[in-house]
């Protein structure tokens, strides 16, 4: 049975690119007809990513939000806090003009592009844009943007090309999928739409010109993996150490074509485990999924938080989006901050919020100093290697249901985290060989009574210890 229709109904009750209509379709892909769905791709190897992305903090910015003038100029400004944030890659949403005709709430989807050459009026010029970029190098970090290649505004310029749109029997152009309205689907199907698309990708990030890092690439499951590998070889010949970020959880994409995709599976369980009372090792059966799923060094981007979820605050409530940041920000991939995180912002993301101009609030009250918290966390896993590699042991408890406990480790260090995602005090043990060797370096009290491995733990509480390797190999 094909389940893509299933899935597509589904998703288009859904916002427009809300993450659970795509993370619907993701999970129906497998039974969805792909060409390599009974490929094994856990024994090939995922590409080889840049070393900036693998170490990297990435930062949604949606840019009519993120500031009072919600504009480039608005993110230019902060920058200097971002950097200090720990931030190293900044994904700007969509900056192309949004098409009006079908167009959704007051301003329309940032998605719905219009142009894909152009920039929204809104934001600024192109030199405006550049500006950014340069800035932005000038601090050490990289600058990607969202890229929406699987569909137009229904105004799009493209439009004088309907042989560069889906179309159903009748000849007439049509949505992607039925509940997207304010979008009209494109045919890659059509060589001289594959050309258009990839020479527009590598004018953005021509060093002669706009000079960005790479692409977000928006429902990239639904553009076919021949073009991604395509466009992929045609960009590095332009700006070899490009990134390339799927939102997808499709294990064909990462073998030649990007570098990371959307920890999706484990946002599903986390938000399981943290809402609905699933027990904690619900996570690492899913971790565990993807190794058996994905090619062997594939990349996945952690989130908790983004643009087409609800806040994880509003979510998980603040010490419960803290723990989940907590875990996300010590397993392998690469951690991302959706704007407004860094303080505890809920205003509403999604539906409406892709619609209608809904800025961060960048000053709520009655939270903790969570900028700290988040910075001090980046600190750390900015400072130690043994956090950025794909190295993480899971590591048992006597409590299971409610603790997380894992292991991160190289040559020099090795850390233990344990993060409690219930609401409820745990009392538990950890097994960890060497125990007596580590030290806590974040939560709770420096002197602990009952002494570690045991611990007491307030509900969403989280810790963690670290042992020197080079001290124990000298010691001994």
């Amino acid at each position: 049975m094909n389940y893509r229709p299933i899935a597509a109904r589904l998703a288009g009750l859904l916002c427009r690119t809300c993450g659970l209509g795509a993370l619907l379709l993701a999970v129906m892909m497998p039974f969805s007809g792909r060409a390599e769905a009974a490929r094994d791709f856990s024994r090939e190897t995922a590409r080889v990513v840049p070393t900036w992305l693998r170490d990297g903090i990435i930062y949604e910015i949606f840019p009519r939000n993120f500031s009072a003038t919600g504009d480039f100029g608005g993110i230019t400004a902060r920058l200097d806090e971002l950097h200090d944030l720990g931030v190293t890659i900044l994904w700007l949403m969509p900056i192309h003009p949004t098409g009006k005709e079908k167009s959704k709430g007051a301003l329309g989807s940032p998605y719905a592009v219009k142009d894909y050459y152009g920039i929204n009026p809104d934001y600024g010029t192109a030199e405006d844009l550049k500006k950014l970029v340069k800035e932005a190098h000038q601090r050490g970090m990289k600058v990607i943007i969202d890229i929406v290649a699987n569909h137009t505004a229904w105004d799009s310029v493209l439009m004088k090309h309907p042989e560069f749109y889906k179309q159903d029997g009748k000849g007439k152009i049509i949505p992607p999928v039925a509940g997207w309205s304010d979008v009209a689907g494109l045919n890659y199907g059509n060589p001289q739409l594959r050309e258009y698309m990839t020479e527009m990708l590598k004018h953005w990030v021509d060093p002669k010109g706009f000079d960005l890092d790479g692409f977000r690439c928006d429902v990239a499951y639904m553009v076919p993996t021949s073009f991604w590998e395509e466009a992929r070889g045609e960009l590095m010949k332009v700006k070899p150490d490009i990134m390339m970020l799927a939102e997808a959880s499709a294990p064909d994409l990462m073998v030649k074509a990007f570098d990371a995709d959307y920890s999706w599976p484990l946002l599903g369980t986390l938000n399981d485990v943290l809402l609905n009372g699933a027990p904690a090792t619900e996570l690492k059966k899913t971790w565990e999924e993807g190794l058996r799923k994905f090619p062997q060094g594939t990349l996945h981007m952690r989130i908790t938080d983004d643009h087409d979820e609800a806040r994880a605050v509003t979510r998980f409530g603040i010490e419960g989006a803290l723990a989940a940041s907590v875990l996300m920000l010590s397993l392998d991939g690469v951690p991302l901050l959706y704007n407004g995180m860094e303080v505890g912002d809920a205003t509403e993301s999604g539906d409406p919020a892709l619609f209608e101009r809904m800025p961060v609030f960048w000053q709520p009250r009655g939270r903790p100093s969570l900028r700290d918290i988040y910075r001090n966390l980046i600190k750390l896993r900015n400072q130690h290697p043994a956090f950025r590699n794909g190295k993480v042991t899971w590591l048992k408890s006597s409590n299971e249901a409610d603790l997380v406990a894992l292991s991160r480790s190289d040559e020099h260090d090795e850390f233990v985290v344990v993060v409690n995602l219930s609401n409820r005090p745990v009392r538990g043990q950890v097994e960890v060989p060497n125990s007596q060797e580590f030290k806590l370096i974040v939560g709770g009290v420096k002197v602990i009574s009952n002494g570690f491995p045991a611990l007491a733990l307030k509900g969403f509480e989280y810790r963690i210890y670290q042992r020197s390797l080079t001290a124990a190999i000298a010691n001994h």
